[in-house]
Parts: structure tokens; sequence; C-alpha cells
């Protein structure tokens, strides 16, 4: 496997967010502010942090907003032209300026492994990052994609995001099993995808964040719908883990789980608190 720069990064952005009714009814899940920035957007500056440009999109029904807010907005630029307000367009302005933004429809949900495998005509050939925007993430100094980054130069393989969960908690998640190789990076000897808690390998969950190699996509072809009828990245990851190497990075940094409410709410206070401090 060639160790060449991850230079994509892809974001699954089909799915209904049936958890925020009725809001997203009519808007994308990805597009709910936190604060005044839209959960999507923070995913991006996480990538773009990590030295990422290109940003390929997994959209269905009803995402234009997405589209439009990486894009330009003449009419608006010119209204706030000169005035106090026009600052606050520049953080995506920039964005605008450094990323490519490419999309591509999720026609049928049938799972993240579905939405990745359909994200492959963006990506091509080459490894690529994942971010879920739903997870928002927080490092003070490094965010959890530079971090992954580092190690994927090191290492040239798979890399899944984990934190610890409540034992009660693992059927939301994948779960991993796995060997620590160095200080929170595990090498995964076995995963699951949301299992009951007496049936967790450990209480080691996986989050939205990924490193993949290009196989993945051959692998994803090949797996059958597991739980809930749908395609999932973890049956495809166990694959991959089984052939050759996949690890499972103990990050550093917080997470907040926006979609759930109370995920959405802790997160929402927690930035706001921040901006309080800056």
């Amino acid at each position: 496997m060639s160790n060449s720069p991850i230079k994509k990064c892809l974001f699954p952005a089909a799915g209904y967010g049936t958890r925020f009714l009725p809001v997203t009814k009519a808007t994308p899940k990805e597009m709910l502010p936190v604060l005044t920035k839209p959960l999507i957007q923070y995913g991006v500056e996480e990538a773009v942090e990590a030295g990422i440009t290109t940003m390929a999109i997994v959209t269905g029904r009803g995402k234009r907003a997405i589209e439009d807010h990486f894009d330009i907005s003449y009419e608006l630029e010119h209204q706030i032209k000169g005035t106090s307000k026009e600052p606050l367009l520049a953080e995506i302005r920039s964005l605008i300026t450094q990323c490519t933004f490419s999309y591509t429809r999720q026609v049928e949900m049938k799972g993240l492994g579905h939405a990745i495998l359909t994200g492959e005509t963006l990506i091509g050939n080459e490894p690529f990052a994942v971010i879920l925007a739903d997870d928002l993430c927080d490092n003070g100094e490094h965010g959890i994609l530079t971090q992954m980054v580092e190690l994927y130069k090191k290492y040239n393989c798979s890399i899944v995001a984990i934190e610890e969960v409540p034992k009660e908690e693992t059927f939301k998640y994948g779960v991993i099993d796995g060997k620590e190789i160095e200080e929170g990076l595990f090498q995964i000897t076995d995963m699951v995808e949301k299992p009951d808690p007496k049936d967790a390998p450990s209480n080691l969950a996986i989050i939205g964040r990924y490193i993949l190699t290009p196989d993945i996509f051959d692998i994803l072809r090949e797996t059958k719908p597991g739980k809930g009828g749908e395609i999932q990245i973890t049956d495809a990851l166990l694959t991959q883990a089984r052939e050759g190497k996949v690890l499972a990075y103990k990050f550093t940094g917080r997470r907040f789980d926006c979609g759930s409410v109370d995920g959405f709410v802790a997160a929402t206070n927690y930035f706001y608190q921040k901006s309080k401090e800056h």
C-alpha cells in the first residue's frame, strides 16, 4: 500500500435525522447550528486543520442547504458589504476559498457502509478520512483528525477513533476488542455492531472519525447487509482487520453526540462557555 497523504475527507450526510423531527423535515441535520455555525462546518474546519482541502459529501433528497452553505451568496455579500456584519462571513468564505466541495447522492438509505461506498466516485483509489458531522469533537490543541492523520503517516493502515462509553450504552455503537500496541492505540481483533451490553467485547466504542484505505470499497461491495438490513462499516472493517491491520485510537479531546438532543444541548452549552472565555 503506498504511503500517500490523506487529501480527501468524506462526509456521509444523507440521513434523515429523525431524532430531530420536526426541524429536520426541511433542514438537514448537518445544518443544525451549534451557536452560529452548522455542524458540518465544524467538521470541515477539523478536516482543514488536518491538512485536507478536498471535501466529498454524500447527500440525499432535501439536502440542498449544505451545497448552498459552501457556496458564495452574492446577494447576501452585497447587502452586508462594508457593515459590521461583514466579518461574520469571514470563516465560511475562507473555507470556500481553500476547499473543493463535491457531492453525490445516496439514493437509498442502506447504512453507513453503503454511504461510504456511494462516495467512492468522489474519492477514487486513495486513502481518505471520514467525518460524521453529528459527532462534534473539540480539542484545544490538535483536532481528532489531525491526531489520526499523524498516526496514519506512521502505520499506513485504516484507523478508527474510539472512546470509552458506559457499558450499558454499547448497544448504540460499534464496539472493538483489541490489544494495546502503544498508549491509547489498539490493534483490532474483533468488532461488533451495536452489541447488547452483556455481549459487548469491551466498552471501547467507535465514534464518527475514520481513516480508511481504498481497499475498503471492494470489501464493502462484498459485505452482506447486517444489523437492521444495512451495510455496516463495522463489518467491512472487521474483514479488513482479519486480512491486515486496523487500528483503534483513543483520542484526546471531547466528543458530543449531536445526533441526540441531550448531546446537542451539551455541545451548545460547552461552546457557548468557551466563546465567553475568549
